[in-house]
């Protein structure tokens, strides 16, 4: 089994209407990988090799509005609940109707919680990345909302938030002249799509701070570290109030936002001892005893 993704595992899946671009490599336990804002499923391609070679089935995709996926124009797409429903549909798509091992970051952890929610029997275990529970978010004091969160606000304003970004070179600002920025700049500066990402905020605001959300039952490992600009560590925190079965917290120190970019092997390795320990094999095939 080769430990790096190869051209064969890209493959586009018809799915609820929509064309999404997927990767679905590796054999064993199918491993999710739910991406955030303004990524693709590029954002996992330093962590890829190491749940390859630990024995798990790697599958991740561009979510709706990013990367060669089909961006809708009207903005209802990008409710959560049509975002979530797409995960189960592409899943069935691939055959697997085992519960997966779900990994998210940003708005990935944020749709992953959701998942866990709607679908239970879906999701044997869970690692959210950065954001925590919805209800913990929501509940987040200022330090979030207006603090390290404003930007969300901000985001809010149709038109006026994309020139900026865009033609005042804002998005170029706040990602900084790295090959993730370059990346992804150049993926929002295709017609629409910035538009579309920013939908993501636009259409659950209300929902993220005002919503009614329950409990998560899966064991879940949540990660955060340090130096996030944009999410407070107590969001991440209080977010064990909010799952049934074991939690545990795990702080990155010196290490920002994108920690599957800073940090892919540690954040990997964290991944990988959580779900060997937490989920089980559909067969009798057991998994490596090292990951690498």
């Amino acid at each position: 089994m080769s430990k790096t993704p190869t051209e064969s595992a890209f493959k586009m899946i018809q799915a609820r209407g929509l064309t999404f671009r997927v990767l679905d490599q590796g054999e064993g336990i199918p491993l999710l990988l739910l991406h955030g804002f303004p990524d693709s499923l590029d954002v996992w391609q330093a962590m890829t090799p190491t749940l390859l070679a630990a024995g798990f089935r790697v599958i991740a995709y561009d979510q709706r509005g990013y990367g060669e996926t089909d961006a809708p124009v009207d903005s209802a797409s990008y409710r959560i609940d049509e975002i979530v429903a797409d995960a189960p549909a592409i899943l069935d798509a691939l055959g697997i109707q085992q519960p997966v091992c779900l990994l998210g970051h940003d708005w990935g952890s944020a749709i992953a919680w959701a998942l866990a929610l709607q679908h239970p029997e879906r999701v044997q275990a869970l690692v959210a990345v950065s954001v925590g529970h919805p209800k913990s978010y929501g509940r987040a004091g200022l330090k979030q909302k207006l603090g390290k969160g404003l930007y969300v606000l901000w985001f809010q304003l149709r038109s006026l938030c994309e020139w900026y970004l865009l033609r005042a070179g804002g998005l170029r600002r706040w990602l900084g002249k790295t090959e993730h920025g370059d990346r992804a700049l150049q993926q929002m500066s295709r017609p629409g799509r910035l538009t579309a990402a920013l939908n993501w905020y636009r259409e659950n605001l209300r929902k993220a701070v005002f919503g009614e959300w329950g409990q998560v039952h899966c064991p879940t490992l949540g990660v955060w570290s340090s130096e996030d600009a944009y999410l407070t560590e107590e969001q991440m925190l209080d977010s064990g109030n909010f799952v049934t079965s074991a939690w545990h917290y795990q702080r990155i120190e010196g290490c920002g936002h994108w920690i599957q970019l800073e940090q892919p092997e540690q954040l990997a390795q964290l991944a990988v001892r959580w779900f060997r320990e937490y989920a089980s094999q559909p067969t009798d095939t057991a998994l490596p005893s090292e990951a690498g």
